[in-house]
């Protein structure tokens, strides 16, 4: 469901938004929030509730790895778009599940309209890395 306030937002959002994606931040237009669901290195497999304000999204990337490898997207609450280099936007509901293979040029965030969360998942691989990549630009993240 769509929702612009954040205060209705978080009481959709079961695992609440973290605290703001500074880390990351110069990859995202717009504000991001990050809540680590396991802790890196504890588990085989590293969890994270991505938040995105209305109208962010982070930057198109590359999730890259000699075997295995890749990224889940789990989407939980508000509304947002996926979208693979060359293929036309996926809307993203709570319920949607994308999995994103290895070597596959993306971006994902929020709809200009609407928080958004999604649990991502980092798919165990060998020779692991994440190449972060250009910008969505106006144009093209104002015509979906």
């Amino acid at each position: 469901m769509k929702t612009t306030s954040r205060e209705e937002f978080e009481k959709q959002d079961q695992f609440g938004i973290g605290a703001p994606n500074e880390a990351y931040a110069q990859y995202f237009i717009g504000n991001s929030y990050l809540k680590p669901l396991t802790t890196p290195g504890a588990s085989a497999v590293f969890l994270a509730n991505v938040t995105f304000e209305p109208g962010c999204r982070n930057n198109w990337h590359i999730h890259h790895a000699t075997k295995g490898g890749g990224q889940l997207l789990i989407c939980t609450a508000g509304e947002g778009w996926y979208q693979e280099e060359g293929k036309e936007a996926v809307s993203l509901t709570p319920g949607t599940v994308i999995t994103i293979p290895a070597e596959v040029k993306h971006w994902h965030g929020a709809k200009a309209d609407s928080w958004f969360s999604h649990i991502a998942v980092e798919v165990p691989g060998e020779n692991t890395s994440n190449e972060w990549c250009e910008p969505v630009s106006d144009e093209a993240y104002q015509a979906l």
